[in-house]
């Protein structure tokens, strides 16, 4: 019988729930100028004579600013030398002044102008030849600014953003830890709650009001509960299945705290598991396993995932993305964005390095049948990788 399955109720669950005793600091102003002086040096490593960054995750690490992307252009334009510029709707200055982290000097455009000649202006204004344009810029934006500055030399900025985002600091591994280790609770409290009958949905309310209880203001960043064949898809099927017995319970979720992630999966039995389930639990573990032995810095992102799969072929499945086996990469990283480089796939030869954070989900599909998904997170020091949480012991004990 699998332990700390069932057992409990939703409400005694959230009432045993304690907000979170010791918050992570926020990011200083400090830390976001040191990432703009990071930013600099690699724009001139890459030849770059300004850089662009839109609305979105990147803007947020740079600037403090949580806003997403838009049809309004929301830019910061960053000049290998002289000051930042914010290029903003006219009407949006209050609100940009409240999140700015540091101040820093506004254009503004009313909604009958045309931004892309605000970028043009100060490019030519400091003799900007060469921008790199954030890698998440719409290509709305992008066109636009081709047209406003047709001598411009535009290039993708992806070696300055992701030089800067991979790795991560002191301040933001905190702010990361919380995160996954709040969810790891309500995890566990979800698990306890689970009865033959239960819907999908009536979880998936739990989890959102456990992680607000604990302290993430946004509740679920994101959410999957699947039960039985459902979950031999790696992201569910539609529609609001009801627990039984014998089944597998899939729950990837994860929240979101001072912007940056935690993405959690526990797949377990509600029940006996049967022998089939547990060899492919037991093997989903081992590759989960291989996978963080092989993080050693210095080694390639593509290492970690050929190990996961060694692991799965020499047990008959696969092999690569071939059913059953593993149908999709072993990581990604993770901070400001969900998913984001670099990525523990074949192919992805980034060296791993110190701050570097990823998954690590080297899921297993029963196609028609049932999958497996073990998804923790890890991130390299300098004597190699440490787990933000401790991996499943047992499809027995799935929370020890």
């Amino acid at each position: 019988m699998t332990h700390g399955i069932g057992g409990s109720t939703a409400q005694a669950e959230l009432d045993a729930i304690v907000p979170w005793a010791d918050p992570a600091p926020a990011i200083s102003a400090e830390e976001r100028l040191a990432r703009i002086e990071r930013a600099r040096r690699l724009m001139g490593e890459n030849g770059a004579d300004a850089l662009l960054i839109g609305a979105g995750a990147s803007l947020r690490y740079f600037a403090g600013v949580p806003w997403g992307q838009s049809e309004r252009l929301v830019a910061l334009l960053l000049p290998r030398d002289g000051a930042p510029i914010l290029i903003a709707p006219r009407f949006e200055r209050g609100t940009l002044e409240a999140d700015l982290a540091f101040p820093i000097e506004l254009r503004l455009w009313e909604e009958d102008e045309n931004p892309a000649e605000l970028v043009a202006q100060a490019l030519r204004e400091i003799g900007a030849t060469r921008l790199a344009i954030d890698p998440a810029m719409a290509f709305l934006f992008v066109e636009r600014i081709r047209r406003a500055g047709p001598t411009l030399d535009l290039v993708e900025a992806g070696p300055i953003v992701d030089g800067c985002r991979m790795y991560k600091s002191p301040a933001e591994l905190a702010l990361m830890q919380q995160a996954k280790s709040m969810t790891i609770e309500v995890h566990a409290r979800a698990a306890r709650i689970l009865r033959p009958g239960i819907r999908a949905s009536e979880v998936v309310r739990f989890l959102d009001e456990a992680h607000r209880k604990i302290g993430a203001p946004g509740g679920n960043g994101f959410v999957i509960v699947q039960f039985g064949r459902a979950t031999a898809y790696p992201h569910g099927l539609p529609g609001d299945a009801a627990l039984a017995e014998g089944e597998v319970v899939l729950i990837d979720t994860g929240c979101i705290i001072g912007g940056y992630w935690s993405d959690i999966t526990r797949t377990y039995v509600f029940g006996e598991p049967g022998d089939e389930q547990r060899r492919i639990w037991d093997l989903e573990h081992a590759a989960q396993a291989a996978a963080f032995a092989a993080a050693e810095i210095g080694r390639p992102c593509e290492d970690v995932d050929h190990a996961a799969r060694a692991v799965l072929e020499k047990a008959g499945l696969g092999p690569d993305y071939r059913l059953p086996g593993l149908p999709h990469r072993t990581g990604h990283g993770i901070g400001l964005s969900i998913h984001e480089p670099a990525y523990l796939v074949r192919g992805d030869r980034t060296p791993l390095g110190v701050g570097m954070c990823f998954s690590n989900e080297p899921m297993i599909v029963m196609p028609d049948q049932f999958g497996v998904r073990l998804e923790d997170h890890f991130y390299m020091t300098e004597a190699g990788p440490r787990w933000f949480t401790q991996p499943s012991p047992s499809i027995d004990r799935p929370f020890g």
